[in-house]
């Protein structure tokens, strides 16, 4: 079982992606990947010597995935500022329900106290986006002025919030178009009121 494997590290790590997003992380094992990708368990270790290692390197690919979901939905070729921030936000909700396991190993695994420094950093990418759109809405004069971290904050809060009510299934009845467009022209006027 121990043959030469082009990059073994990518396709471990893809795997273990696609078992967390389909399955959660407790059906993530070292053992189980080394099988599938058809080498032994000390071949998956040298290229993650923990299981932590692991699941960072998971939830960093969650966020660059993310990232590239958000940025592509603000390069929407509109001069409007809400329909750019309403984009954003639309993609954040359906990446978050689309892969709801893979979300929430992310936001673990940023906040634990030995998460690496690639895996911190990417993870502020989204708010990033955000406050990028914050920012130039303020400059605009489209937003109000004030804390612009604190905007991006609430903003943030909302969309997230409203993406696990929805996976959670606590709409109770209400459409999730419906609800995402209530949330959203209430974070826009929040933004842009006095």
């Amino acid at each position: 079982m121990s043959y030469h494997h082009g990059n073994l590290r990518a396709t471990l790590l893809a795997r273990a992606v696609e078992v967390v997003d389909d399955e959660g992380v407790d059906a993530l094992s070292m053992r189980q990947l080394a099988r599938d990708a058809g080498v032994s368990h000390g071949a998956t270790s040298r290229h993650f010597p923990e299981r932590r290692a692991l699941l960072d390197a998971v939830a960093v690919v969650g966020f660059e995935r993310l990232d590239a979901a958000l940025r592509t939905a603000a390069n929407t070729p509109s001069d409007d500022l809400r329909d750019v921030f309403e984009s954003v936000a639309r993609a954040y909700v359906a990446f978050a329900t689309t892969h709801a396991r893979l979300l929430e190993l992310m936001y673990t695994a940023k906040h634990d106290p030995d998460a690496s420094t690639q895996l911190v950093t990417t993870a502020h990418g989204c708010t990033d986006i955000i406050h990028e759109l914050v920012r130039r809405g303020q400059a605009e004069g489209i937003v109000r002025t004030g804390s612009a971290d604190e905007f991006t904050v609430a903003a943030f809060a909302s969309v997230h919030g409203l993406a696990a009510i929805i996976t959670a299934d606590l709409l109770d009845g209400t459409p999730a178009p419906a609800a995402i467009d209530a949330v959203l022209q209430l974070v826009w006027g929040g933004l842009t009121s006095d």
